[in-house]
């Protein structure tokens, strides 16, 4: 029988089966940042195992209150500068050339096919895209990975999910990823690995795909895996040119090991025809509650462009090519986030923060912030936002407020009416 990419994954990197379902696994990165970090590390300290099994294989960043609001999360910073100082771990990055992790890692070149990954926060599941197996994890696991580099998971059952099609004007990524997690629910995924086939893939950019394994967990996947093409080279290639002599081709042929057998054995297989999604938006609070966001018509307070889900360049410029030349509505508060320093830099090249500002958006630092309700647009009770980002549980931009998920598209043609919109008309108009 046939293997899934997940399956193959494992068995390269097996280290002790012995304990039935689960086995044991070794790490080829593991990342951190300054909310879940901050509290292995301490714990490591007091057991006198303040070390790390490999620090070229240790990424860090401060990401998430960044820079620090309060006395707290600057405490939280400064353990991690200490720690990273202490163990000598290079690939450190702070104010002023730091990201949202699971923008900046892939950006740097961290992530590879075939590679497994672990991180303290559920969205380390982007990092599938590149058809590595990458996977949040809690205190303790992180611990182990950072002090010995294994992992402890159950041997990998896969969902397929084909995606078939085209996608229509002004329906991206993030209107797919809403759709299946419509269809799956919550739970639907749960202790799955959802891996993405079809013929719309090889159209999908790579910045595409990650929106779209960001938000498998909001399924209850373990993460989602794209399979490595053209694509995934391309990204890669300034970071593997010299591996690989200069030959594309010889990088495609290896990183082809990564794809499933075509008699793989999967539990469920999904089909979705992405030409036939609308704009989606969320409701109420669970991600699953996804409607036409042209049947949603609801007053927004706020809009949020940014996240690891849709703060890269590609999701600004679909914003600015909406707001170029408009204004938000008068009593819409816009904040826009970009997800690392190099896409700040380039969307200041390119003229988009310009657009943004003109139209009355703030443009702030690279941080998670506002994404968990921690700082730079929160909201207060009883306010709504449509927002880019990738939850939308009840208190989590605020307690007491109200957050719409949706595609930079249409949060920005949501500003400009002042109440959640279908983007196309704006796209319509300027195309």
């Amino acid at each position: 029988m046939g293997k899934t990419i997940a399956q193959k994954i494992f068995d390269a990197h097996l280290i002790d089966d012995r304990f039935g379902e689960t086995v044991i696994i070794s790490l080829d990165r593991v990342f951190a940042h300054e909310i879940t970090t901050p509290p292995a590390i301490k714990d490591l300290e007091r057991r006198g195992l303040d070390s790390v099994f490999n620090p070229i294989k240790i990424k860090a960043v401060i990401d998430h209150v960044t820079p620090s609001k309060d006395s707290l999360s600057a405490i939280q910073a400064q353990i991690m500068r200490k720690w990273a100082q202490r163990n000598q771990i290079e690939d450190f990055f702070d104010i002023g050339r730091n990201g949202v992790c699971h923008a900046l890692f892939p950006e740097k070149g961290f992530v590879r096919p075939g590679f497994t990954i672990i991180m303290g926060d559920s969205h380390t599941c982007t990092h599938g895209a590149f058809g590595a197996f990458a996977c949040g994890t809690g205190t303790t696991a992180l611990e182990v990975g950072l002090l010995k580099g294994i992992a402890a998971f159950k041997y990998p059952q896969c969902i397929k999910v084909e995606l078939n099609g085209k996608l229509q004007l002004g329906v991206y990524a993030k209107d797919v990823i809403l759709t299946l997690i419509k269809k799956l629910t919550v739970n639907g995924a749960t202790d799955y690995v959802i891996e993405f086939a079809g013929d719309a893939v090889p159209s999908l950019s790579m910045e595409e795909r990650m929106t779209i394994t960001n938000m498998v967990v909001e399924a209850g996947a373990t993460t989602g895996i794209f399979a490595p093409d053209i694509q995934t080279v391309n990204y890669l290639w300034p970071f593997i040119k010299k591996d690989y002599n200069n030959d594309k081709n010889a990088a495609l042929h290896d990183y082809s090991q990564w794809i499933a057998d075509p008699d793989a054995e999967y539990s469920k297989v999904i089909k979705i025809d992405i030409s036939t999604i609308q704009p989606q938006v969320t409701i109420q609070y669970r991600p699953d509650q996804v409607i036409n966001a042209c049947d949603a018509k609801i007053k927004i307070d706020q809009v949020y462009i940014g996240s690891c889900t849709n703060g890269r360049l590609s999701d600004l410029r679909i914003a600015a090519r909406i707001l170029k030349d408009k204004k938000i509505a008068p009593h819409v508060r816009g904040i826009v986030a970009p997800a690392t320093t190099e896409i700040y830099r380039n969307a200041l090249k390119e003229g988009l923060i310009g657009i943004f500002m003109d139209a009355g958006f703030v443009v702030t630092a690279t941080t998670c912030g506002a994404c968990l309700g921690m700082s730079n647009g929160v909201l207060a009770p009883g306010e709504v936002a449509i927002s880019t980002t990738n939850r939308n549980f009840n208190g989590r931009m605020g307690k007491g407020g109200m957050v719409h998920l949706a595609s930079p598209a249409t949060a920005a043609a949501s500003a400009i009416d002042g109440f959640i919109t279908d983007p196309k008309k704006y796209l319509e108009m300027n195309s």
